[in-house]
This record gives C-alpha cells, sequence and structure tokens, in this order.
C-alpha cells in the first residue's frame, strides 16, 4: 500500500530512523505504525548483531549538572564521522537527561532507563541499525551533592569531568575539574589509591631500580675495557654496531661476557634496604605525580604549588570532596 509523506515524518520523528527505512517499514506493516517501530527495531538489532566485533573508539561523552546531581554519560561508535553528528549527539543528550532526571546510580539502570517508548540500550541499538556501526552505552559516572561543577574539554564530548568542593566556589570548581582533564589523577590522594595500584606501582619501583644498580655496575665495567656502554645496551646494538664496523668481534664477544658476568654479580650483591629506600622514593614521586591534591596546579599565576596548596589559598577550609574524569582518548 501506499504510504503519505506525512505519515513518514511522523514514524521518523518517533524512530530517529531514515526516510527510506522508515517507509519500507510503513509499507511492510500496511500503514500499521507499532508494527512498522517493531520492524524497525528488529532491523536495528540484526544490524547490530553483525557488527558486534567491531572496535568503538570513537564516540561522544557529554556531562550535565542540574540541582545537586551531577552525571556524565558515554556512548562509543566506530567513527568521527558518526560520533561528530547532530543525530547521535543529540541521542546521547537524551540518555544523559533520562539519567540525571532519575538520578541514576549505575551503568546498567542507565540502559533500562526510558527514552520514549523503549530503554536507552533500545534506543542505541535502534541507531546503530539506522548508521551501521556498532554502539554501545559505555561510561557512566555520578556525583550527587552540592558544590560541584562540570566541565566538557574544549566542548569536544570526548573527554568531561566532574569536581565537587566542600564549599561553595564555583571559579575554583572549574580550574580544579580542568586539572582533572589535564592530568588524570588516578586518585584523590594517597590514602584513596587502591591497595593493588600501590602494590603494583611499588613492584614496578623495586624491579626498576634493580635494573638501573645492575646497569651502572655493568656500565663501569664496560668502560674500563673501554667499550662504550651505548654500543652495547642490548644485542640488536651488539650486532648492527659490530656490522657498522663501531665494535670489533673480539670485542662483541668480550661485551656479551661482561653483561653477563658482572650482571650477575651485581645482582647477587644487591642490598636491599637501599633498593628499598630508591624504591620508596620513587613511590612519593609516583603520589606527588598521580594524586590530585599533590599534583602542581596547572591554572596558577605561574607559582609552583599544589593543588591542595592553590585551594588553601583561596580559602583555607577549601578542599576537594570528590572528582571523576572518562574521556574517550588514549590518555
Amino acid at each position: 500500500m501506499a504510504v503519505s509523506i506525512e505519515d513518514i515524518k511522523k514514524l521518523r520523528a518517533m524512530t530517529g530512523a531514515g526516510l527510506a527505512d522508515v517507509k519500507k517499514a510503513l509499507t511492510e506493516a500496511e500503514g500499521d505504525f507499532d508494527k512498522a517501530k517493531d520492524l524497525l527495531r528488529e532491523r536495528g538489532l540484526a544490524i547490530a548483531a553483525k557488527r558486534s566485533d567491531r572496535e568503538t573508539s570513537n564516540g561522544c561523552v557529554l556531562v550535565k549538572k542540574e540541582g545537586n546531581f551531577a552525571a556524565m554519560v558515554a556512548v562509543k561508535c566506530e567513527t568521527d564521522f558518526v560520533a561528530n553528528g547532530a543525530d547521535f549527539i543529540a541521542m546521547v543528550q537524551q540518555i544523559l537527561d533520562a539519567a540525571v532526571a532519575a538520578k541514576a546510580q549505575s551503568l546498567d539502570e542507565v540502559k533500562a532507563l526510558k527514552i520514549g517508548d523503549q530503554d536507552a540500550a533500545a534506543v542505541v541499538t535502534q541507531r546503530s541499525g539506522i548508521t551501521g556501526e556498532k554502539m554501545e552505552i559505555d561510561g557512566y559516572n555520578f556525583i550527587e551533592g552540592e558544590n560541584v561543577e562540570v566541565y566538557d574539554h574544549m566542548n569536544k564530548h570526548t573527554l568531561a569531568t566532574m569536581v565537587q568542593l566542600n564549599q561553595n566556589n564555583a571559579e575554583a570548581g572549574h580550574k580544579v575539574a580542568m586539572q582533572v582533564a589535564a592530568m588524570k589523577p588516578v586518585a584523590l590522594n594517597e590514602e584513596s589509591v587502591s591497595q593493588a595500584t600501590k602494590d603494583e606501582e611499588l613492584k614496578v619501583a623495586i624491579e626498576k631500580t634493580k635494573e638501573e644498580q645492575i646497569a651502572r655496575q655493568v656500565n663501569v665495567a664496560l668502560k674500563k675495557a673501554g667499550i662504550n656502554p651505548a654500543h652495547v645496551d642490548s644485542e640488536d646494538h651488539i650486532e648492527s654496531n659490530t656490522k657498522k664496523g663501531w665494535l670489533t668481534e673480539e670485542q662483541a664477544a668480550q661485551a656479551r661476557e661482561i653483561i653477563k658476568t658482572e650482571g650477575e654479580k651485581a645482582a647477587a650483591n644487591l642490598k636491599d634496604q637501599m633498593i628499598q629506600n630508591i624504591a620508596k622514593g620513587r613511590m612519593a614521586k609516583f603520589f606527588k605525580e598521580n594524586c590530585l591534591v599533590d599534583q602542581e596546579f596547572q591554572f596558577s599565576d605561574g607559582d609552583k604549588i599544589s593543588v591542595k596548596d592553590w585551594l588553601k589559598a583561596q580559602d583555607k577550609d577549601l578542599a576537594i570532596v570528590a572528582y571523576k574524569r572518562f574521556t574517550l582518548v588514549a590518555d
């Protein structure tokens, strides 16, 4: 049967599907709107299933504050062309609006929110069917309470942050939100770094310290033998530098022997207390660079000052309560 342009426009407004898809669905459904919507939904599911193994490396992150509730939602897709499309961004905004209105507490709750007569996950699946790209609601964060500032980095919808202070100071909150975007802290302070992260970082610090101490002693031995350590710092370098004539075959063999014997000797004589002390220093540096309150504040007037101290300079009692960060861009 023939369908009117008015019906096509009406169903397109209801579903967001393309004109050709809407016309085809209405024709097959013989003008039945509910049946046509079901057909569009099924086609979206079929396309989404076919694309399920695709990588979603693009997308849109939006952030919003309303009253004492702030949230951010991320929806991923395959290409920046779709990610930058007005319809895609509008869909993400709809989902975010619903999440903020419902004060959603989890990603699963967001996926189940009603957007019109469908849940949010189904809306994304339907959009996937329209664009032919895999899409997924990938991230959700929220902060509930007073004194929250939100930040969409450069309004590009790829990186968003939220910061809550213990006092009302919008300017300070905005600058700290920018700090979170720029410096990607792993935790608010040392106490809030997970034990798993601390254990892993300490392990890395100890191993790196051991490697450096061994390499230092090996390099001393190489220099005494008249061999440039930079020419023999890997087997590939030894081979390539021998071919270039920078090392003789005898020097290459001597270097391999020194690296083996002096390395084993150095490893056997490492002083545990020294290793622990150096590793402890590395951990202190890790906390300073990765804990928000201890990071060097990037938006002061030229003076080197930590985030914590900059806040105190604004008000002696001003402090950060919480923060959230989400990005689609590899840090």
